[in-house]
């Protein structure tokens, strides 16, 4: 498995004041919006392009487009805050939702929204979520999205930890991984350490999910 791990100082300096718990919602938020765009840049950087001809105001010129740009596939809730970012860097995208919901007491991905195009054959996916911490969620998405017929998929993530990319790596999926950092465990409740928290609390705030089917 390809891994890229963004190892810059613009990147290392957003990713220092997501980690910091001094970090408001909103501060937390603008981190992320910068960061995510530079990951963004660089999971593009093998995208295919092709090349038209334009006019500038004294000449012709030669330019540049994506030949097929991706589709932007968050895992909802934390993946939320990466759309943003990846649409300001790729304007054209198409976006596509899955919804996981972890259970605290197994720490098991619980699926409750799928929106995804049935056929995602020869179609280039970027799959993003803040956190790869077990690699659970990340694997469920990535099943679903092997489904479909998807064969070109980048998981983009600020944070990852050893056990998650290890699990991507033993899953034979046909993903590459774009990262900031990989950190070197998880303790007892499945977080990243020392990580940043819950990217999704962080975000936006405590949540409070019924992950039973009761009514």
């Amino acid at each position: 498995m390809e891994i890229t791990v963004i190892n810059h100082p613009l990147a290392l300096s957003r990713l220092t004041i997501m980690r910091d718990e001094r970090t408001d919602n909103s501060g937390f938020r603008a981190a992320l919006a910068d960061l995510g765009a530079m990951l963004i840049y660089e999971a593009s950087r093998e995208l295919e392009i092709e090349n038209f001809n334009i006019n500038t105001p004294v000449a012709k010129a030669q330019g540049t487009r994506l030949k097929q740009p991706p589709i932007i596939v968050p895992i909802i809730r934390a993946g939320l805050g990466m759309i943003d970012p990846a649409l300001s860097m790729i304007p054209d995208a198409q976006v596509g939702f899955i919804g996981l919901a972890r259970d605290e007491e197994t720490h098991e991905p619980v699926p409750y929204l799928e929106a995804l195009p049935e056929d995602l054959s020869n179609q280039p996916v970027f799959l993003v979520d803040p956190m790869l911490a077990t690699g659970g969620s990340l694997l469920h998405a990535l099943n679903l999205l092997v489904e479909r017929g998807a064969s070109d998929i980048t998981c983009v993530c600020i944070i990852s930890a050893e056990e998650g990319v290890a699990a991507l790596r033993e899953s034979g999926l046909p993903v590459r991984l774009v990262t900031t950092v990989i950190d070197p465990r998880l303790d007892e409740n499945a977080y990243i350490i020392p990580g940043l928290g819950d990217a999704g609390d962080r975000l936006y705030g405590p949540r409070n999910i019924d992950l039973s089917s009761e009514n």
